[in-house]
Protein backbone atom coordinates (compact mmCIF):
# COMPACT_ATOMS: atom_id res chain seq x y z
CA UNK A 1 0.00 0.00 0.00
CA UNK A 2 2.74 2.39 1.13
CA UNK A 3 4.51 1.90 -2.69
CA UNK A 4 1.32 2.64 -4.06
CA UNK A 5 0.64 5.66 -1.92
CA UNK A 6 4.54 6.70 -3.05
CA UNK A 7 3.53 6.59 -7.06
CA UNK A 8 0.55 8.67 -6.28
CA UNK A 9 2.68 11.17 -4.43
CA UNK A 10 5.41 11.28 -6.83
CA UNK A 11 2.82 11.90 -9.56
CA UNK A 12 1.10 14.82 -7.94
CA UNK A 13 4.53 16.73 -6.94
CA UNK A 14 5.53 16.60 -10.15
CA UNK A 15 2.38 18.36 -11.00
CA UNK A 16 2.82 20.91 -8.07
CA UNK A 17 6.92 21.11 -9.18
CA UNK A 18 5.76 22.98 -11.90
CA UNK A 19 4.32 26.05 -10.01
CA UNK A 20 7.84 26.60 -7.91
CA UNK A 21 9.52 29.72 -9.37
CA UNK A 22 6.23 31.37 -8.42
CA UNK A 23 5.49 29.72 -5.00
CA UNK A 24 8.57 28.45 -2.98
CA UNK A 25 8.32 25.18 -0.80
CA UNK A 26 8.99 25.29 2.50
CA UNK A 27 9.18 20.92 2.83
CA UNK A 28 10.33 18.83 -0.18
CA UNK A 29 10.65 15.61 0.97
CA UNK A 30 9.49 12.31 -0.06
CA UNK A 31 6.75 12.31 2.07
CA UNK A 32 5.63 15.84 2.35
CA UNK A 33 5.66 18.98 -0.25
CA UNK A 34 4.13 22.14 -0.24
CA UNK A 35 4.18 25.52 -2.17
CA UNK A 36 3.68 28.98 -0.37
CA UNK A 37 3.74 32.24 -1.70
CA UNK A 38 6.59 34.03 0.02
CA UNK A 39 5.25 37.86 -0.20
CA UNK A 40 4.20 40.74 2.01
CA UNK A 41 0.37 41.00 1.74
CA UNK A 42 -2.78 42.19 3.22
CA UNK A 43 -6.00 39.72 3.25
CA UNK A 44 -8.82 40.53 5.42
CA UNK A 45 -6.92 43.52 7.44
CA UNK A 46 -4.69 41.06 8.06
CA UNK A 47 -0.58 41.83 7.44
CA UNK A 48 0.93 38.44 6.06
CA UNK A 49 4.55 37.63 5.05
CA UNK A 50 3.13 33.97 3.10
CA UNK A 51 0.39 32.21 2.01
CA UNK A 52 -0.06 28.64 1.76
CA UNK A 53 -1.33 27.77 -2.01
CA UNK A 54 -1.11 23.98 -2.17
CA UNK A 55 1.14 20.40 -0.52
CA UNK A 56 0.94 16.54 -0.66
CA UNK A 57 1.50 14.42 2.45
CA UNK A 58 1.57 10.53 2.13
CA UNK A 59 -1.41 9.72 5.08
CA UNK A 60 -1.61 5.98 6.25
CA UNK A 61 -4.61 4.99 3.57
CA UNK A 62 -4.02 7.98 1.35
CA UNK A 63 -2.21 11.33 -0.34
CA UNK A 64 -3.65 14.68 1.10
CA UNK A 65 -3.91 16.88 -1.58
CA UNK A 66 -4.53 20.41 0.83
CA UNK A 67 -5.49 22.81 -2.07
CA UNK A 68 -5.89 25.96 -0.14
CA UNK A 69 -7.80 28.15 -3.30
CA UNK A 70 -10.70 26.28 -2.76
CA UNK A 71 -11.06 27.32 1.20
CA UNK A 72 -10.39 30.82 0.42
CA UNK A 73 -12.85 30.85 -2.81
CA UNK A 74 -15.49 28.13 -2.15
CA UNK A 75 -17.19 29.18 -5.55
CA UNK A 76 -14.45 26.89 -6.92
CA UNK A 77 -16.14 23.66 -6.10
CA UNK A 78 -18.60 24.73 -9.19
CA UNK A 79 -15.97 24.20 -11.67
CA UNK A 80 -14.66 21.10 -10.46
CA UNK A 81 -15.97 17.73 -12.01
CA UNK A 82 -17.30 14.96 -9.73
CA UNK A 83 -14.94 12.41 -9.60
CA UNK A 84 -12.24 15.80 -7.91
CA UNK A 85 -15.06 17.11 -5.59
CA UNK A 86 -16.28 13.51 -4.08
CA UNK A 87 -12.11 13.29 -2.76
CA UNK A 88 -13.19 16.38 -0.89
CA UNK A 89 -13.23 15.92 2.56
CA UNK A 90 -13.38 19.26 4.94
CA UNK A 91 -12.92 22.95 3.67
CA UNK A 92 -9.42 21.98 1.52
CA UNK A 93 -7.65 18.17 1.87
CA UNK A 94 -8.73 15.60 -1.15
CA UNK A 95 -8.45 12.08 -0.10
CA UNK A 96 -6.53 10.29 -2.88
CA UNK A 97 -5.98 6.78 -3.16
CA UNK A 98 -6.42 6.30 -6.49
CA UNK A 99 -4.81 8.53 -9.51
CA UNK A 100 -6.28 7.84 -13.27
CA UNK A 101 -5.45 10.54 -16.16
CA UNK A 102 -8.78 11.93 -15.93
CA UNK A 103 -8.41 13.01 -11.98
CA UNK A 104 -4.40 14.00 -12.81
CA UNK A 105 -6.32 16.36 -15.46
CA UNK A 106 -8.91 17.67 -12.83
CA UNK A 107 -5.80 18.17 -10.17
CA UNK A 108 -4.26 20.15 -12.78
CA UNK A 109 -7.32 22.12 -14.02
CA UNK A 110 -7.60 22.86 -10.03
CA UNK A 111 -3.96 23.89 -9.87
CA UNK A 112 -4.38 25.95 -13.01
CA UNK A 113 -7.88 27.79 -11.53
CA UNK A 114 -5.80 28.54 -8.14
CA UNK A 115 -3.30 29.97 -10.06
CA UNK A 116 -5.23 32.72 -11.60
CA UNK A 117 -7.03 33.12 -8.57
CA UNK A 118 -3.94 34.09 -6.42
CA UNK A 119 -2.57 36.07 -9.19
CA UNK A 120 -5.77 38.08 -9.57
CA UNK A 121 -5.69 39.31 -5.99
CA UNK A 122 -2.15 39.88 -5.79
CA UNK A 123 -1.04 36.97 -3.55
CA UNK A 124 1.74 35.62 -6.13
Amino acid sequence: MQDHLSDIFQKLKVILKEYEGAFTPKFDLDSKYDLWSIKNIEIDGRKRKEVYFAGLIIQSKYVGFYYMPIYTDTALKDVFEPELLKLLKGKSCFHIKELDTKLERQIRKALKLGFRLYKNRGWV
